[in-house]
């Protein structure tokens, strides 16, 4: 009996189970709803009081935690391409049915689930988001978004199309301190900005080996057995067929070119976003980088990347400037001697009459310097709403329709231009002029190739 045939017999056995609770429990809850379970087209309306049913898609390693976070619904179904991997939230929810391909759940399941979330490698999110998507489903992705810029564009699209409650998975925006940058920012605190650097120090720790996951070696060479609790053609998925081989997986996956974008497309979503939301970002007008050697296979250990934006209402142009792999901005002249730049992740927005530096990922913590001008700061009163929590924001979308700090609309445009980055990488520092309306890379055409990729036969977006 193959693994998918084992499978199989398996989940009939489960099936049969959960149902049997699952139904129960529906029966029991039905009497209570305030609107049926199905309604003819469109997202299946739930009421605030009703639990929505949530489906898994990648549930080991982040897909776990972020099934923690909305287990307050029913976790209905389950879908991992590693059993192994996926153990444990298997045990933690028994009742619900298990998959290895998220198109067979999806099409099995369809009248069940009202949302899925997902947290695949990042060549998965865009053919699992879109799937989902177009049967109607709430949607929340893990960042980046997608591995390309055309996936970002087309989820984006697809996800306004249909109505459906979105969010992308970057923690942070729901920091009070993404608030706090706003506000103050707004308040004028600094002047206007001009410049921002952002920072991160993946694929490092702190700036040291070892690294977190590799980048800048060639593809191995040997081809080891694949591992009988994995489904390696399914892993793959869309992108390019290759042996399998420990290098990629587990987690190993985000450096390379066919399957992640490394720390810009990992921590550059998360530091970037307080930056696209203060300053109200959009589509950059150019984009140019420069790195450690670059490799076919992966990223290079360390880049630069170089943004700039037009300006927009009151907002004058900006230049932004990530940096990674334990590279980090100049240190400010206004820092007191006594203060480090943080190593691991930070941002210095440079305004005309001031700066300002937030330490930590996803921008938690901001403060004016030096220190005594945070100390003479006269704070603006709160004029934003907090947020819930990162979760509650998505849960309370799906079911009456409010928006999400990091919806698909939002995070759509903002991966594009963070993915424009990695292209930039690859094409050996040439600056690259881009038409976002035309989604087009207007100087450079042969670098527009690396927008998208052809899939393999049998998947779609």
């Amino acid at each position: 009996m193959n693994v998918r045939e084992q499978d199989k017999a398996m989940n009939e056995n489960i099936h049969t189970m959960s149902r049997r609770r699952f139904v129960g429990g529906a029966a029991a809850t039905a009497a209570f709803s305030v609107v049926p379970r199905h309604v003819l087209g469109g997202p299946r309306h739930v009421a605030p009081s009703e639990k929505l049913n949530i489906a898994g898609i990648g549930v080991g390693g982040r897909g776990a935690d972020d099934l923690r976070g909305v287990e307050s619904q029913a976790i209905v179904a389950l879908c991992d391409v590693d059993w192994h991997s996926a153990a444990a939230t298997f045990r933690r929810y028994p009742d619900a049915r298990r998959y290895r391909d998220f198109r067979e759940m999806l099409d099995k399941e369809d009248d069940a689930i009202d949302a899925v979330v997902v947290a695949t490698p990042d060549h998965i999110h865009a053919v699992a988001s879109m799937a989902a998507i177009k049967r109607g489903k709430h949607v929340y992705c893990e960042k980046p978004l997608t591995r390309t810029v055309h996936e970002a564009r087309a989820l984006a699209k697809a996800a306004r199309q249909a109505k459906v409650a979105t969010q992308m998975g970057n923690q942070g925006m729901a920091f009070e301190g993404n608030r706090l940058i706003k506000e103050w920012l707004w308040d004028g605190a600094i002047g206007p900005v001009r410049e921002v650097h952002v920072w991160s120090d993946r694929p490092t720790h702190q700036g040291k080996l070892p690294l977190w996951w590799a980048q800048g070696i060639e593809r191995p060479t040997d081809t080891p057995p694949v591992p009988d609790h994995l489904d390696w053609d399914l892993w793959l998925g869309p992108a390019p067929h290759r042996p399998y081989h420990p290098a990629y997986v587990p987690f190993r996956w985000r450096g390379w070119w066919d399957f992640g974008s490394g720390g810009l497309g990992d921590m550059g979503i998360h530091n970037l976003a307080p930056v696209f939301t203060a300053l109200k970002l959009g589509a950059p007008t150019s984009v140019h980088a420069s790195s450690t050697p670059v490799y076919e296979e992966t990223l290079p250990l360390a880049c630069t990347v170089h943004y700039e934006f037009p300006a927009r209402r009151d907002m004058p142009p900006v230049t932004v400037h990530w940096y990674d792999g334990g590279l980090i901005a100049a240190r400010p002249a206004e820092l007191e001697d006594s203060r480090e730049l943080p190593r691991e992740d930070g941002l210095i927005f440079v305004g005309d009459k001031g700066k300002m530096l937030v330490t930590g990922w996803g921008g938690n913590s901001p403060r004016l310097i030096p220190e005594t001008r945070m100390k003479a700061y006269q704070r603006p009163p709160q004029t934003l709403p907090r947020s819930s929590g990162h979760y509650a924001e998505w849960i309370k979308a799906c079911k009456e329709g409010t928006p999400t700090e990091s919806s698909f609309d939002f995070a759509g445009p903002m991966t594009e231009a963070v993915l424009l980055g990695t292209v930039a990488v690859r094409t050996g520092g040439r600056k690259l002029i881009w038409d976002s309306e035309r989604m087009k890379i207007t100087n450079v055409t042969e670098a527009n190739a690396l927008l998208h990729y052809p899939y393999r036969e049998s998947w779609t977006l």
